[in-house]
């Protein structure tokens, strides 16, 4: 049987303490530590702030160095931000420290495109440590790059790739609902759209991946993104919805080579949508088309976080992304 990974989750916020309660009842893998700059959550047992049922013996720290005074670890699972000018520091942070990371954040996924410079220094910061990151999810991460990779696979020619994403946000989380502009005016909506601080992340990463693997020159990418307007009363947990304000959005991206459009990616997130699914199409010979029912993102992205935790501690040290990885899977122990 192989030997335990001692794993740190840092970030405890909603999907850090989903991250964490899987790390924790994972047989591979043992929760040897939590991270959070919350100071409600300092002191208190990391069992009690991720809801677990029962204590684990040890703290939440303010800082990792403080946590690794106490103790040792193979791993850092990170999710804390979205954007690179949040968290670059806590990635180098935790690779100077002599571990390897998983991280949720979208923007590092496949930096190249958006980010070359901070991208290389990631991977100057983990080759020097010896170690490898890896930023994943389950979007960007799976459903608009890495699965569309794999099926081109089985493809004599691939002329355009098309990806579907619908999400009833209705049962999600509340900061979810929140990112996509649950209860807003259609102003307020655009005036934070504008900040760029809402909406999906991801976009431009999947199609960095995508282009890259298979060769493409990226000639141009255009993105738009605009309000799902309610028609009557919406009420979640979190949030009430007065007809006439936003209960979502809906996001497209298209790149282009010289030739024409060759990938397009939609998004589409809103309360009470009635029907989700995820569908990835691939148009060359033969056309392909595969719709995936279930994809719960929240869930799906904690398994693909904690589940690609042994694939980053068996590969070279640097910035990995999924496609560099042997295919990441459920593994047990």
């Amino acid at each position: 049987m192989p030997e335990k990974i001692r794993v740190i989750q840092y970030g405890l916020g909603p999907i850090g303490g989903a991250v964490a309660r899987h790390v924790a009842e994972r047989p591979g893998l043992e929760l040897v530590g939590g991270v959070d700059i919350d100071p409600a959550k300092f002191g208190r047992d990391v069992g009690d702030v991720i809801s677990l049922g029962r204590p684990l013996g040890f703290p939440v720290s303010a800082k990792l160095s403080d946590l690794l005074a106490r103790t040792s670890a193979d791993a850092a699972i990170h999710t804390t931000s979205s954007y690179f000018d949040l968290f670059k520091g806590q990635i180098v942070e935790i690779l100077a420290a002599g571990l390897d990371v998983v991280t949720t954040a979208e923007e590092l996924s496949f930096p190249w495109l958006a980010h070359p410079v901070e991208a290389a220094e990631i991977d100057a910061a983990a080759k020097k440590a010896g170690k490898t990151v890896l930023g994943t999810g389950v979007n960007p991460g799976f459903l608009m790059d890495a699965l569309p990779l794999f099926l081109t696979g089985i493809c004599q020619r691939v002329d355009r790739i098309a990806v579907t994403r619908v999400i009833d946000a209705s049962t999600r989380r509340g900061p979810f609902q929140a990112k996509i502009g649950s209860g807003l005016t259609v102003e307020a909506f655009q005036t934070r759209m504008a900040a760029g601080r809402m909406g999906h992340v991801g976009l431009p990463e999947s199609v960095g991946m995508v282009f890259d693997t298979l060769g493409k020159k990226l000639a141009h990418y255009e993105s738009s993104v605009e309000p799902v307007i309610a028609g009557r009363l919406v009420e979640t947990k979190h949030f009430t919805v007065q007809p006439g304000q936003v209960m979502g959005l809906k996001q497209v991206a298209k790149a282009y080579t010289a030739e024409g459009e060759f990938m397009a990616l939609t998004f589409i997130a809103a309360l009470e949508t009635g029907e989700e699914g995820d569908t990835v199409q691939i148009f060359g010979k033969p056309d392909l088309e595969v719709k995936l029912k279930g994809t719960n993102g929240d869930i799906a992205t904690v398994a693909i976080a904690v589940n690609a935790v042994r694939r980053v501690r068996e590969a070279p040290p640097g910035l990995a992304t999924m496609r560099d990885l042997p295919p990441v899977t459920f593994t047990t122990p």
